[in-house]
């Protein structure tokens, strides 16, 4: 076919006459252009199938479209914002300090209490051992504290009897509630391979197999995960170590002090509410498995019928196995919601049997109250009026320097996009006094 024969074609097709305009136009399925002989081929079917491609979808998120936000800092939304922050944090910062500072609480080291104390009287504590904070000022006189070790004979092993009888003076009214904690120094939790050294099956109460405890990738109990050829539960380096000092619960009023001032405590509420989904009572027989080597004096012949350990209900337990992340941290071990402490003397025994002096650290007993921010710790409060007084002094800074040696910053007309609608309303603007001249001109 010619190229006037191929005009001819066209011109005569019915889709190009005039009383067919309304007529669909052809499917483009059904036929395709041959570019080397310049006709419609009807014989070759198109290929549906897609090509594979490992090419990301074209969209805004995957091909890094997304529209963006940079603010331009110059000096007159610097300083201004420098100074709202200080504005803001240094008052909230203030506050949070004075409400941590007005928290009553008593602090006794009692690491040494066994190498110090006698069992013959009571015994003034060192005052380096000792600290406190009352919300009135005694001037010239502070609060007593003493010890003295008593003897526990329930106690199989002779370094486990020792008791640290501490006495200490409360000399204005505790309002509840009472807090009692114990708090351990230089002992460093947060390694690594002591916080992945744990059962996370054992706790939730599944008779985890010796490879589940052992061989889990990431997190499991070795070194400690079988002795004597079965399973330890609970198992891993957490549980072995299990601060076991045992704390009278109560404080009981002394020499002298009515004794209607007894504050009774409990270990109800110690652990988080979430814990009790954590922690389940196991449902290994206790010929399965055996206690961990650090507690062969709580369980000196193993586990039995009657003494497997319940962890759903042991709430040391469950507040232990959260790892502090500094190595001075407390642990709640006793409180009373509604009690507080009157004025006078209180007694508080403590079962010594858990080590730190091997290791160069310190215990102590703490007692405290809370505020509306917790419990006692300046360092939030002070690292609040800290960064609003650094925000105040660089925006106060910057404020003289713009003022002694102004300069030119951050102008927003030099950005590129800002530019291009210069020079559009610059051409739109030359092409109207074009126009206007042309106008003035004709008439």
């Amino acid at each position: 076919m010619n190229t006037d024969q191929t005009i001819e074609h066209y011109s005569n097709h019915p889709y190009n006459n005039a009383e067919n305009v309304n007529t669909p136009p052809i499917n483009q399925n059904e036929a395709r252009y041959d570019s080397d002989t310049s006709s419609i081929s009807e014989d070759e079917p198109l290929n549906d199938k897609k090509e594979k491609s490992r090419k990301p979808s074209d969209n805004a998120f995957r091909q890094q479209r997304l529209k963006a936000y940079n603010p331009v800092l110059t000096a007159k939304t610097v300083i201004p914002l420098l100074i709202a922050i200080a504005i803001v944090f240094v008052p909230l910062g203030a506050a949070m300090w004075y409400a941590s500072d007005k928290i009553e609480d008593i602090t006794i080291d009692y690491s040494r209490c066994t190498a110090l104390a006698t069992s013959d009287y009571w015994q003034p504590i060192p005052d380096n051992f000792t600290a406190f904070n009352f919300r009135k000022k005694f001037d010239g006189f502070q609060p007593d504290f003493r010890w003295r070790i008593g003897k526990d004979d329930s106690q199989l092993f002779d370094e486990d009897q020792f008791v640290c009888q501490i006495q200490f003076q409360v000399l204005e009214r505790m309002k509840g509630p009472i807090y009692v904690y114990y708090r351990l120094e230089n002992f460093y939790a947060n390694h690594r391979r002591y916080v992945k050294s744990f059962s996370e099956d054992q706790l939730n109460g599944k008779a985890a197999s010796l490879s589940d405890i052992k061989d889990t990738v990431g997190q499991n109990c070795e070194p400690l995960s079988q002795r004597d050829g079965k399973r330890i539960y609970p198992c891993g380096l957490i549980a072995n170590s299990l601060f076991n000092d045992t704390f009278s619960e109560r404080l009981e009023a002394v020499n002298g002090t009515s004794s209607n001032n007894t504050v009774e405590l409990t270990k109800e509420g110690i652990a988080w509410a979430t814990d009790k989904n954590r922690f389940k009572k196991t449902k290994y027989n206790y010929t399965e498995v055996v206690p961990p080597p650090n507690w062969y004096k709580k369980y000196p012949n193993g586990y039995n019928e009657t003494n497997m350990p319940d962890i759903s209900t042991w709430y040391d337990f469950q507040n232990w196995m959260r790892p502090a992340a500094l190595s001075t941290f407390n642990k709640l071990v006793l409180r009373n919601d509604s009690a507080s402490l009157e004025p006078g003397w209180y007694q508080m025994n403590i079962g010594m049997h858990f080590p730190v002096l091997r290791y160069g650290g310190k215990k102590y007993l703490y007692i405290s109250q809370r505020s509306v921010i917790g419990g006692k710790n300046d360092f939030l409060g002070i690292s609040w009026m800290v960064g609003g007084g650094i925000c105040f002094i660089l925006g106060l800074a910057l404020l003289v320097i713009n003022f002694v040696k102004p300069r030119k910053t951050g102008d927003v007309n030099l950005l590129s996009w800002n530019q291009e609608k210069a020079k559009r309303d610059e051409q739109a603007a030359t092409a109207f006094s074009s126009g206007s001249k042309v106008n003035d001109y004709e008439n």
